[in-house]
């Protein structure tokens, strides 16, 4: 049986990135992937949280938060409005990014700054939260990209480039980048947040009834990593084209060419 949208098992969906599409905030991207779409927002503002008062370091922190109509029918309230409490799936994924993003960034070079990742889903067919950090980080690089340029940023701080995809134990197999119809109903959905280096940040994955085998998920690993890279080459792709010069945000030796 074909896959809903006719990819093969091992093709992530066609991405398109218009970056710096918000023009108030230091970076930003509205990101698409098939049927999901994110607007993610960059802003640094200068001050760090308490907890680092005089440290001399950095700070990066995410929002996420799904937009009323990003599925059918339209959702009742927005999260945070009222009265209404952010669940627990919105504050796990907002973890989730804030963690993804940070292992890109060396804090310590950026100064008494936080960062602040707003990532809103504008349209959902599966996939939202890994497509939140692949778009952040580009939405993060355009924005040290304007610190730079302004001469607010002295020295590189990227350690790596970052992004996310998922993995499915599905009927037909191993397939990478599940839309909706295919993680409400697959084995397992493995959510894997990989560098430019093919190294992980992180996996999260369980098993929906019957467990899975080692073997099995050492190649969702595998095709997630190689999903991850292929990402990464269009994030780069991406930033080039629209002017921004991701190695010179790159701590010496960092950068892979």
């Amino acid at each position: 049986m074909p896959r809903p949208d006719g990819r093969s098992l091992t093709a992530h969906r066609p991405v398109e990135m218009l970056i710096n599409f918000h023009r108030t905030s230091e970076g930003s991207v509205l990101y698409r992937a098939g049927g999901t779409a994110v607007l993610a927002t960059a802003s640094i503002d200068e001050g760090v949280p308490e907890f680092l008062h005089g440290r001399g370091t950095g700070w990066l922190t995410a929002e996420y938060q799904v937009h009323p109509r990003a599925n059918e029918p339209r959702r009742e309230a927005r999260e945070g409005r009222g009265g209404k409490p952010l669940s627990g799936r919105t504050q796990e994924i907002q973890r989730l990014i804030g963690r993804a993003l940070r292992s890109s960034i060396d804090l310590g070079h950026l100064g008494e700054r936080t960062v602040t990742i707003d990532c809103d889903v504008l349209e959902a067919d599966g996939g939202t939260r890994t497509a939140s950090i692949t778009a952040g980080f580009v939405a993060l690089a355009a924005a040290l990209a304007t610190l730079r340029a302004a001469g607010r940023l002295k020295t590189p701080v990227l350690r790596d480039t970052v992004a996310a995809v998922s993995v499915g134990h599905i009927e037909e197999g191993l397939a990478l980048d599940l839309v909706y119809a295919e993680d409400s109903t697959a084995r397992m959905d493995l959510n894997i947040v990989g560098t430019g280096r093919m190294t992980i940040v992180e996996l999260q994955g369980t098993a929906e009834g019957e467990a899975v085998s080692r073997e099995d998920i050492d190649r969702m690993i595998d095709l997630g990593l190689h999903g991850c890279a292929s990402l990464v080459r269009t994030q780069r792709q991406a930033l080039s084209a629209a002017g921004i010069v991701l190695p010179q945000l790159f701590l010496p030796g960092r950068w892979l060419v």
